[in-house]
């Protein structure tokens, strides 16, 4: 199997990783608009799983909640991926070395697929007439985006 390293050295010299890293404010705003889409995000996912446990918000139907939010965290997930790409493409041979952003990227896949099936599955039927199962998915859906978070986090240590 080839290494899928000369990609990541093409991409560390493309124009677009030379524009970001050469300028002053480009990096720091991009990275602004991520932390802000993810703190969106968390927000959406936080409040819906909470609602799930049982916590807060208890006047309204979990699948409603649930369509409201709905926009915002797809919305604010389609940010984070954009914005990501370009604080990807300003260290991509160090990302390539980074346990952490192997990690983040499988938690994220991982994230996304799950709240996209089995939390979306569970909404919609109200924790599917099992409440312990609502309350283990919505821990899970939590626990999750929270690592992807910390293991973002850890890129920059790492």
């Amino acid at each position: 199997m080839n290494s899928i390293y000369p990609f990541f050295k093409w991409v560390d010299g493309t124009w677009l990783s030379k524009a970001i890293n050469d300028s002053k404010w480009l990096f720091p705003a991009i990275e602004g608009v991520h932390i802000v889409a993810l703190a969106l995000l968390f927000g959406a996912v936080i409040v819906l799983n909470l609602r799930l446990l049982g916590i807060g918000i208890r006047n309204r139907p979990v699948s409603e909640l649930a369509e409201e939010l709905a926009p915002w965290t797809f919305c604010s997930l389609i940010i984070i991926l954009i914005s990501g790409v370009f604080l990807f493409v300003t260290e991509a041979t160090k990302s390539y070395r980074s346990m952490p952003f192997r990690i983040k990227i499988a938690l994220l896949v991982t994230a996304i697929v799950f709240h996209y099936t089995v939390s979306r599955r569970i909404v919609s039927r109200e924790g599917g007439g099992h409440p312990g199962l609502a309350k283990v998915a919505a821990v899970f859906a939590i626990a999750l985006w929270v690592s992807v978070g910390l293991a973002g986090r850890a890129i920059g240590f790492f």
